[in-house]
Order: structure tokens, then C-alpha cells, then sequence
């Protein structure tokens, strides 16, 4: 533990519902943080939750972290996740206020990262997802969507000062948050994440990205899931701003492949084929670069496993995005069914008798 004094204190809350093979783990990396003023504070779901046996097992492990659970939540809206959280937000005793999912992993200088990041005129701090080193092909097929499409739109966006933040991992300071009515007031939408971060941008403070990524380790990592996660994400993006529904599909490579490859041979004359393959094989390249970039060392897989994976993800988009435009409902982990409503509030799906 860093023995400095004088350093903001940090409230983290965690939310948990369940526990997959890897939870223990992950949960483990906060108790071993290099930051000396901080709490966590747990979210169950429920007392039944196996996740709860974990969290007393950790609590007893390492007495001098300060931690505390609480169980059942708070109803203050449809989002499950702001439901869960609302007791421990309440009883948060730092100005500092860290929402944290359960599949990450934390890094003993990332807090400190983090709050170094939180300067005077920033009101939220938040992180860019990536994903731990795993060696399935779902776990490859995460980290080069995470390292590619999803890092590029996520960087630009913060470089423009557009808001991307995701509620993945973030620092925000609890003040601000209660001049916008509170997290209570952010219970009505299922992107909390980002209308928390608009509700500190409309109040004149700055969002800024930490340097480092948040690392997901989720044991849960199959094909049908991650194609889940995108496809959730998607159905969020375009219930909050309808004028996705035009513009995102032209940011795919496929897409702007064939407008591009058309405009030319019209223009120039050129074979449609060849410019379009020419597109292709300079955007795999350059999302190749911006993934080890990302990566920052050796992968963990070949390139072979990076070309499989890669075509498998440009090639869903579109799919995935009909379907996300067909369907604006969403199925929560704790089994709650909602539907998107445009502006992005969410209310109760009605059951079919």
C-alpha cells in the first residue's frame, strides 16, 4: 500500500450478479490496488447470489481493505444495474465515486492512473474496454474487436470530445452527479453510463480517457455471448441517437468499400473489384497496426487467427445491426426484459400470455 497521504479517497462500487470461473480472481485485483485511500463496496443482487460467498471470503482475506456488501438494492427505475448499485452509492463516504463491472481486472497502478487523470477543470474519468490475454477463438475474436473497430470509434470520439464513454469502468466526482438529481435519476435509462457523463459535460466539465484500458476477463467468452454484447450495444446506440440508424453502417469497412469502390469507377473508370480489394486489404492492415498498438506487446494469437477473426467480425455488422434495428428489446442478466424507447429511456417489456 502506498503510504502517501493527502490522496482523494476512492468509493468503488461493484456490481455483482452470479459468478463465472474467473470472478474470484478478478475480484481479488481490488483488494491488491497500489492507491492508499480507497472502499469497496459490493452490489448483490440478492442474498441467495453465489457471488456473496466470494465477497465475505475476499473480505476475510484481507481485513485492512476497507469493504462492505449490500444486498437487494434500491428501486429507483428500470435499469437493474443503477437498482443494484443505489445502497452503496448512498453510502459512498468519498467525493471520488468508481463504478466498476465484475469482469475486470485491475491493475495495481490503474486507480492511481486514474485519478492522476481526474484534474481540476475533469468531472469523469473513464477507461476503454479491452480484454485480457486468453487462448480461445472467442476470446481472439474479442480482443480484435475490441482492439480495432470498437478502439478506433472510442478514440477519435474521445479526441473530438464527443461523449463515448461506457459504464464499463469509470471515475466521476459524487457532487456532480448529485447536481444532476443523483444516480437515481439516471435509473430510467439502460445507457446510464452515458447520460451520466452528458449530465457532467452540460455542467461544464471536462471527460477524459485513462491511459490504461479496462481489462476484461469475464469466464463467460463464447461466440453467441460477445455476438450478444454487440448486438445490446447496438440496440443502446441507436435507441439514444436515431441518426445512427444512416450514418454508423458508412463507418464499416464493407460498406464504405462499396460507396467508395462505386464512386470511383463511376468517376474514374476503374474495376469495382480492384478498388475494392484494395480498401479492404489497406483497412485489415491499418486495424492490424491499431490493434498492436492497443495491445501494446506480443499477441497471444497468429495471424491466421487475426484474418479469421477479423472477417468473421466485418462480415456480422450488418446482420447484426438489422437485427438490432428489428428488436429494441434487452434481456438483462437478472432476467428483466426492456424495451428501448427513442432518446434512450427503457421501460418494462410486456410479457406474451
Amino acid at each position: 500500500m502506498v503510504a502517501e497521504n493527502g490522496v482523494p479517497g476512492v468509493s468503488i462500487l461493484k456490481p455483482l450478479v452470479g459468478v463465472d470461473s474467473n470472478l474470484f480472481s478478478n475480484l481479488e485485483t481490488f483488494f491488491n490496488m497500489n492507491y492508499s485511500k480507497y472502499e469497496l463496496l459490493f452490489c448483490i443482487h440478492e442474498e441467495s447470489d453465489p457471488s456473496l460467498m466470494l465477497v465475505k471470503s475476499l473480505m476475510q482475506k484481507y481485513p485492512h481493505i476497507e469493504a462492505q456488501y449490500f444486498i437487494g438494492g434500491k428501486q429507483v427505475g428500470v435499469n437493474p444495474k443503477v437498482n443494484n448499485m443505489m445502497p452503496a452509492y448512498q453510502a459512498a463516504k468519498y467525493e471520488l465515486i468508481m463504478v466498476s463491472d465484475s469482469g475486470l481486472r485491475m491493475k495495481e497502478d490503474t486507480l492511481t492512473d486514474m485519478v492522476n487523470t481526474m484534474t481540476e477543470n475533469v468531472g469523469l474519468v473513464h477507461q476503454m474496454p479491452f480484454t485480457c490475454d486468453r487462448k480461445t477463438f472467442p476470446s481472439t475474436l474479442e480482443k480484435v474487436y475490441f482492439g480495432t473497430a470498437f478502439a478506433r470509434i472510442y478514440l477519435v470520439s474521445d479526441l473530438l470530445r464527443i461523449n463515448c464513454t461506457t459504464g464499463m469502468s469509470f471515475i466521476s466526482r459524487k457532487h456532480v452527479i448529485e447536481e444532476a438529481g443523483g444516480m437515481q435519476e439516471f435509473g430510467e435509462y439502460l445507457s446510464e453510463d452515458f447520460f451520466m457523463a452528458k449530465a457532467v459535460i452540460d455542467r461544464g466539465w471536462r471527460v477524459k480517457i485513462s491511459s490504461e484500458p479496462a481489462w476484461q476477463n469475464s469466464g463467460v467468452c463464447s461466440i453467441a455471448s460477445f455476438q450478444n454484447r454487440v448486438l445490446r450495444w447496438a440496440k443502446l446506440r441507436i435507441a439514444m441517437h436515431p441518426l445512427i440508424i444512416f450514418f454508423e453502417p458508412m463507418s464499416e469497412s464493407v460498406v464504405m468499400g462499396v460507396a467508395a469502390s462505386l464512386a470511383i469507377m463511376r468517376l474514374f473508370g476503374w474495376s469495382f473489384l480492384v478498388c475494392y480489394l484494395v480498401h479492404m486489404l489497406n483497412w485489415f492492415l491499418l486495424d492490424y497496426i491499431l490493434l498492436k498498438i492497443v495491445q501494446n506487446g506480443p499477441l497471444p494469437f497468429g495471424k491466421f487467427d487475426y484474418i479469421i477473426a477479423w472477417l468473421m467480425r466485418e462480415l456480422s455488422v450488418i446482420p447484426i445491426f438489422t437485427q438490432a434495428l428489428l428488436d429494441p428489446t434487452i434481456k438483462w442478466r437478472t432476467g428483466a426484459e426492456l424495451r428501448l424507447r427513442w432518446g434512450g429511456k427503457a421501460v418494462e417489456a410486456q410479457t406474451k400470455k
